[in-house]
């Protein structure tokens, strides 16, 4: 039988991959439909897929080929998604999306149409294995990164497959500034037993943005009781953060060590296959015609997930007049005008301030002659910033900064320049800076 024989070859990849694992946790996600002497379809019901796999194909190919001795040629099909049911006119059960709303949930975000490479297959694959037993695996699941990498994504998606599967369990998807609203106002009202009564029974409990809460002493006394509660009930809890939880600041040691508990996952910025991907992806669902090529020399220029969408709708907005056809012409003429109208906002000002804000300096002292190292980096961060996003001469910097001359300046880019191509996690925060500009 078919089954029987991919359940072999399955076998043979994990034992045989351990140098590239993330090839064996995609095959496990496909499903043979048809086999031949000189090829096999394989099954797929995610589109974030297929991109990803076609450039691993050869791997497959000579998996199969080491063990079945044929040369198989492999072709990988989208399984078609069951089109929505009408609901009828009258009903007395709640309708899928009618639990979704109630759980915050925006109905978008699914495992489907979640994209898959080496940068978050850890995520996911953790998030499949949470939605799959919630309370048993990785509790609680804490996933962190930096913004548009696809957090928000997975969290949801977990709590739409165990809604999906039972729609009678409690979850709820929580901002962590709504529940500090939510407890703020329960005190108001002096009803705090309601919202304790909202939260504390819930089988899946997920708070996107956790790092909100720190800093907040009456907040973080009462998610330390919410999580605690959810926990001992059997529940299972999901957080999201943009920072580990050992590095946020203002949170309380009991909640990094509940945290600490279960499975930190860092989800890294998506690279330039995954970026196509979710382009490609976010095409389909909104009808718009583009090819790869396209998506690829727009996913080289855009490195936020999130930005690609507004991307994708502002140009589509202006090819509408030529058919809504994006073409090669149509890209250039876009990132040209993005270029000379983010050169004209962005001011050195807008670039000294956010650094200063960011690492909590002041900017007497960004032009001081004060060389301890929470000062100097990110000196040098704005040095670097100054010259690559705006162009301006090492003069120009080292006038704005108050440096003797252009050489301290050449200096501190080249530092950074290095520290960026070396350090992945320094790479990510200063990436976030560019993001706010």
């Amino acid at each position: 039988m078919l089954s029987t024989f991919w359940s072999g070859f399955l076998r043979f990849v994990e034992k045989n991959s351990k140098e590239n694992p993330v090839i064996y946790s995609l095959l496990k996600q496909l499903r043979p439909i048809e086999m031949s002497e000189k090829h096999i379809v394989l099954s797929c019901d995610n589109p974030g897929f297929v991109f990803f796999l076609q450039k691993k194909i050869h791997f497959v190919e000579g998996y199969l080929f080491d063990h079945t001795k044929k040369r198989l040629r492999i072709e990988i099909v989208v399984k078609a998604q069951n089109k929505r049911q009408e609901p009828p006119l009258l009903r007395f059960e709640p309708t899928i999306e009618d639990v979704f709303k109630k759980a915050g949930l925006n109905g978008t975000f699914t495992f489907d149409n979640f994209a898959v490479s080496s940068s978050n297959q850890v995520a996911y694959a953790a998030a499949q294995a949470v939605s799959d037993s919630i309370g048993k695996a990785y509790n609680p699941l804490v996933l962190y990164g930096g913004v548009g990498v696809g957090k928000t994504h997975l969290a949801q998606a977990i709590a739409q497959k165990v809604l999906a599967k039972k729609p009678n369990k409690k979850v709820l998807f929580s901002p962590g500034d709504l529940f500090t609203n939510e407890l703020i106002e329960g005190i108001r009202e002096k009803n705090t037993p309601k919202f304790r009564r909202k939260y504390r029974q819930l089988n899946l409990l997920i708070v996107d943005d956790v790092q909100f809460i720190a800093g907040k002493n009456t907040v973080q006394e009462e998610f330390f009781h919410t999580f605690n509660a959810v926990i001992s009930n059997g529940g299972q809890i999901v957080l999201t953060s943009d920072k580990p939880p050992h590095e946020i600041r203002k949170l309380e040691d009991r909640l990094r060590s509940r945290f600490a508990g279960g499975l930190t996952v860092d989800i890294q910025s998506p690279d330039f296959e995954l970026r196509s991907a979710i382009l490609l992806i976010k095409a389909r669902e909104k009808n718009i015609d583009i090819d790869l090529e396209t998506a690829k020399i727009i996913a080289e220029q855009v490195a936020d997930s999130r930005a690609l969408e507004g991307t994708l709708l502002s140009l589509y907005a202006k090819t509408l007049s030529n058919g809504g056809k994006i073409n090669l012409e149509a890209v250039e003429d876009f990132f040209m005008n993005v270029v000379e109208q983010k050169n004209k906002r962005v001011s050195p000002h807008d670039i000294i301030k956010t650094i200063c804000t960011y690492y909590d300096v002041r900017q007497s002292q960004l032009k001081s002659p004060n060389r301890a190292e929470n000062i100097a980096l990110p000196r040098q961060i704005a040095m670097y910033l100054l010259r690559k996003e705006l162009g301006l001469k090492y003069d120009q910097i080292a006038t704005l900064l108050k440096r003797k001359d252009h050489t301290t300046v050449l200096h501190g880019f080249e530092k950074i320049k290095s520290l960026l191509a070396r350090n992945d996690i320094f790479k990510k925060e200063v990436d976030r800076i560019v993001n706010t500009l």
